[in-house]
């Protein structure tokens, strides 16, 4: 494609687009707005508990089972070198390389655990901290001592 050509391509393109004028949303709501206006998503305490502990459970499983794959192929490997088959080498390869990938995955269970268990200290702590602002005879130095 020439530079010409090209050129002659995007001002085509410019011309379809700039007579059509489009803005993607979302049409208004019915008797002027008065709705909710947070949006859908919600997330309780409950969910984010659930989230936690699943995570939490994962870890602490994947953890244990893992170690017993791990050990299990290994001691395959090692019988598959020793009667001279090739894919016991490959196996091997496999088992240490497994290692690694069982990390990452406890890794990311654990830091999924802990910042649910985090965020939610997080938010109570601001809940307790709105609560004294907005509240009748607040005061900064008594909301530094609760924080």
């Amino acid at each position: 494609m020439a530079w010409d050509e090209w050129e002659q391509l995007k001002a085509q393109a410019a011309e379809k687009h700039s007579a059509k004028m489009q803005l993607n949303q979302l049409a208004p709501e019915p008797g002027g707005g008065g709705g909710n206006t947070q949006g859908d998503l919600q997330v309780s305490q409950k969910d984010l508990a659930a989230v936690g502990d699943a995570a939490y459970k994962l870890h602490q499983d994947f953890g244990r089972y893992s170690d017993h794959a791990r050990i299990a192929s290994m001691k395959a490997a090692g019988g598959l070198k020793t009667q001279g088959f090739a894919i016991g080498g490959a196996l091997d390869h496999v088992a240490v390389h497994w290692v690694d990938q069982v990390q990452s995955l406890l890794d990311a269970t654990a830091h999924i655990s802990n910042h649910l268990d985090y965020t939610k200290g997080a938010h109570a702590k601001d809940e307790v901290y709105i609560a004294g602002t907005i509240s009748p005879g607040y005061s900064p130095e008594l909301a530094e001592l609760t924080a």
